[in-house]
């Protein structure tokens, strides 16, 4: 009753300032007066990259952009956490109004363009306060150096020691040419620029690429193949579309910037299964777009998705999601006769 209240209210003020009051809600004790339950399910248990998830639910980048609630997360049965993007420098992102609510769609247009602290001031937040749960730090670069590997080796090096992974974010749709780094040669470059910093840091920190779904098949036939030649650790499939618009019933449909939520699901796991039919169970993926309950959830792992992430359906179900599509997975799987989530992983593939 208290957070329907308070969706009320947050639902008629405009998203950035909305954004703002659900952190503060989630910080406060108030957030866990909610959580009626946060039971721990043995069926989702999972251990990937050397790194324990209690559950696949994890909270997308672009939520907790400053790293404030990483810690807080944990206490609504997120799995893990992911903050960012981060960028060196700190900066205001593009122009207001940036963020619509596409009601009718359960969707949001974004177009950010990661407005964030910068690399110095997050650094001293996450050493003040240690993750006390498995949480990821997104990287990105500064605007103006959007076509250049610069600013993530920079950021790689603030944060390797600090982050259970790093998210290396290629495919914002709201940073002018910052898609150019699919490219083979740039991608390649990216991977082994990393990759040295990594061996010269003695770190073994898991490496995620985030990748666009706005890519063509051949696209995904050459990334694939450059992903297995250079064993990368992991990817997350998919960041939002600047495509797939023309069926939205808002009023803001025709906004630019990239969509996310229920209008995602079906365009991520298309993207999820032709990277997994190419990479099997060799590169782990962590499959974000549209979940919304236990069933979405269900159908992306067995897309291929190892891991799960969600941003847009925290906005539309409230902070309580991830223990609800905790409980609704791990019925779905018990169900159908699966001991552990491992055994659905890509069974749509097979």
């Amino acid at each position: 009753m208290l957070y329907k209240l308070f969706k009320y209210y947050l639902n008629k003020v405009d998203p950035e300032i909305a954004h703002k009051i659900a952190i503060k809600f989630i910080k406060s004790p108030l957030a866990s007066i909610g959580v009626s339950s946060n039971k721990k399910y043995k069926n989702l248990n999972q251990t990937i990259l050397n790194m324990k998830f209690e559950n696949p639910v994890g909270l997308a980048a672009g939520f907790d952009k400053n790293a404030e609630i990483y810690n807080n997360i944990h206490k609504l049965g997120f799995g893990f956490s992911e903050v960012g993007t981060i960028t060196p420098e700190p900066q205001d992102g593009n122009l207001k109004p940036r963020v619509f609510r596409l009601y009718e769609d359960k969707a949001i247009i974004n177009r950010l363009g990661f407005p964030n602290h910068g690399m110095k001031s997050i650094r001293k937040r996450i050493q003040n306060k240690k993750p006390n749960g498995i949480c990821g730090i997104n990287i990105g670069p500064n605007k103006k150096n959007a076509t250049i590997i610069d600013d993530y080796l920079l950021c790689f090096n603030n944060f390797f020691d600090l982050a259970a992974y790093i998210t290396i974010n290629i495919s914002s749709p709201n940073t002018p040419n910052l898609r150019e780094q699919h490219e083979e040669s740039k991608i390649i470059k990216l991977i082994d620029s990393v990759k040295k910093i990594r061996e010269e840091k003695n770190s073994k920190v898991p490496i995620f690429f985030k990748i666009s779904p706005d890519i063509s098949d051949v696209e995904i036939n050459n990334l694939s193949a450059i992903f297995l030649e250079k064993n990368i650790d992991g990817l997350i499939l998919t960041n939002t579309t600047i495509k797939n618009k023309s069926k939205l019933l808002s009023k803001y449909k025709e906004e630019s910037g990239g969509l996310s939520g229920l209008p995602l699901n079906d365009y991520s796991n298309m993207a999820i299964k032709k990277f997994y039919k190419k990479l099997g169970d060799k590169i782990p993926i962590i499959g974000a777009g549209g979940i919304n309950n236990g069933k979405s959830a269900f159908d992306k792992i067995k897309s291929g998705a190892s891991l799960l992430q969600l941003y847009t359906s925290l906005v539309y179900e409230g902070p309580y999601v991830a223990n609800k599509i905790n409980k609704e997975l791990s019925n779905i799987i018990e169900k159908n006769g699966y001991r552990n989530i491992s055994e659905i992983i890509g069974l749509d593939c097979k």
